[in-house]
């Protein structure tokens, strides 16, 4: 997601709808997040250090978002797709995770530069994965935008016969219930309509952790990526089988 804002929202109030927003989420989920204190297992599993890329053939994947994936106030071997590979490689997955993460990346903005990202990767991605959508959330962009921009990209990855793993968000209440049943529903109907794979909320490992957020109560600290690469790394590893 982002740190800059649009300008058409005046700064403060644009901060309060993120902040705002974020909160209205981590009040929705936290009844049924992890327990404060406990250790996830896969968590440390995906941050150890000693960890060897294993033989076998090379599964080439780009991971293409926003800052939750481009590892927003982190530092560089702390994003999501660094962690996500040595998380492979610890199943025995011999995988070169690309990170296409750009912070403040709207759908519109990742649908620009798809077409670029993939011509530039040394072959064919072996899988894509997907996240778009929390920026224009907190935008409060019109949803009916995002998911035409999204369709776009799912439809130009099937015509090059790339599978994807898409990363969905959930919209916050506060935003009204007609926003958010329209911004909801598009990750899952998308995934069906072009035969994705689908995470239906990314960011739930996290949600009701503060000590997993960082101080601008939107992006996951390091261990709050461990967390959500624990939640993850199955399912990918699973589709890279397929």
């Amino acid at each position: 997601m982002e740190q800059p804002v649009t300008p058409s929202l005046p700064l403060r109030a644009a901060r309060r709808l993120r902040l705002s927003a974020f909160l209205a989420l981590a009040a929705l989920a936290s009844c049924g997040g992890p327990e404060p204190g406990v250790a996830p297992t896969a968590a440390a599993q995906a941050s150890a250090p000693a960890i060897q890329r294993p033989a076998g053939p090379e599964r080439l994947v780009v991971a293409i978002g926003d800052s939750l994936y481009a590892g927003y106030g982190l530092k560089p071997g702390e994003a999501y797709p660094v962690k996500l590979e040595k998380a492979l490689w610890a199943k025995g997955v011999n995988a070169t995770l690309v990170n296409a993460g750009v912070s403040g990346d709207t759908t519109a903005a990742g649908r620009q530069r798809l077409g670029f990202i993939l011509d530039n990767q040394p072959r064919k991605p072996d899988l894509v994965i997907l996240g778009f959508g929390g920026n224009d959330m907190l935008r409060a962009l019109p949803p009916e935008e995002a998911k035409a921009n999204l369709a776009a990209m799912l439809a130009e990855l099937k015509r090059r016969d790339i599978p994807v793993l898409l990363t969905g968000m959930l919209a916050a209440p506060n935003l009204g219930p007609d926003y958010a049943a329209k911004f909801n529903a598009m990750y899952p109907a998308l995934a069906k309509q072009y035969g994705a794979a689908l995470i239906p909320f990314f960011l739930q490992p996290v949600l009701g952790r503060a000590d997993l957020i960082q101080a601008d109560h939107v992006h996951p600290t390091a261990p709050g990526i461990d967390l959500i690469v624990g939640a993850t790394v199955d399912k990918v590893a699973k589709e890279l089988a397929a």
